[in-house]
């Protein structure tokens, strides 16, 4: 049975964000919501739990990972940005944006596409989330809430421990979140290229 934190979303409280932290480190899976809709998330090193969020998923190492960051630093730190793609970041985040880029060599290969060695990165503007990654002091490896065979993520936390109460050990409610999945942008090549239009507006990228 999952813990369940009933986070406020305007002050979170301190010591469930320490509680969720704790849960990371111990090698958990838990929920989150973010400024799109509720993810799932474990630790970066973490090569169980990040098999664990790929069956509940139903994805493969094909599909993108996310690696929800903090701020441009810890991006820089896990992908290789030049100057036209950081200045896009800046311009950008925090937001509900997904970013396909280079990993570094600090990322576990275990995370990165098989062929591509890409990864997905983001800086969430939502203030539970954000907190989080303060508390944990490392980027969180996420991915969206959608369930095999299903259209929308999951959007309420009472609905995600209902679903999945036995296969997390971790659930945020904080309110209400959206069903809309972030805008995802592949900057890895010599143009951004639009791979998902979501939540966050497209006109700073200039698609045609």
């Amino acid at each position: 049975m999952a813990q369940y934190l009933s986070i406020h979303p305007e002050d979170p409280q301190e010591r469930f964000l320490s509680q969720a932290a704790a849960c990371l480190r111990d090698g958990g899976v838990i929920a989150l919501p973010t400024d799109s809709c509720y993810a799932l998330g474990c630790a970066l090193g973490d090569k169980d739990a990040l098999m664990r969020i790929r069956a509940l998923r139903g994805v493969d190492e094909r599909h993108h990972m996310t690696l929800m960051c903090g701020d441009l630093s810890q991006i820089a730190q896990f992908a290789r940005v030049d100057n036209a793609q950081y200045r896009l970041l800046k311009a950008t985040t925090p937001g509900s944006y997904t970013f396909i880029l280079e990993g570094s060599k600090e990322l576990p290969r275990r995370v990165l596409h098989p062929k591509r060695k890409t990864i997905g990165l983001r800086i969430p503007d939502h203030r539970i989330a954000q907190a989080l990654l303060a508390t944990l002091g490392e980027p969180l490896l996420t991915s969206t809430l959608l369930l095999p065979g299903e259209d929308v993520p999951l959007t309420e936390g009472w609905e995600i421990q209902d679903r999945l109460d036995d296969q997390l050990e971790l659930i945020i409610d904080g309110g209400h979140c959206g069903i809309e999945p972030t805008t995802v942008v592949d900057l890895s090549g010599a143009a951004p290229v639009l791979v998902r239009a979501g939540r966050g507006a497209l006109a700073p990228f200039a698609f045609d």
